[in-house]
């Protein structure tokens, strides 16, 4: 079974890579883009059949290691 799991900042955190891709873009010509915040996407392919436990493993791997909790919030969605 594949997990994914998108870790972004949390939204009282700073951003200074965000706003360095944002001030980028908007130097492009992309004026449109208002705000932008960076994270990060991991895929997990894991040995378990049953959804619930396999959301269950890997919540635990997010806050033993994936995942900053002071700063980071997470989701965790199962991909096709």
């Amino acid at each position: 079974m594949k997990l994914s799991v998108t870790i972004t900042l949390k939204k009282d955190v700073l951003d200074p890579q965000g706003k360095v891709i944002l001030q980028t873009l908007q130097n492009m010509g992309m004026d449109s883009v208002k705000n932008l915040r960076q994270g990060k996407f991991i895929e997990i392919e894991i040995n378990e059949n049953d959804e619930k436990l396999a959301i269950e493993k890997v919540e635990e791997m997010c806050k033993k290691l994936l995942v900053n909790l002071i700063i980071e919030d997470y989701q965790i969605k199962k991909l096709k």
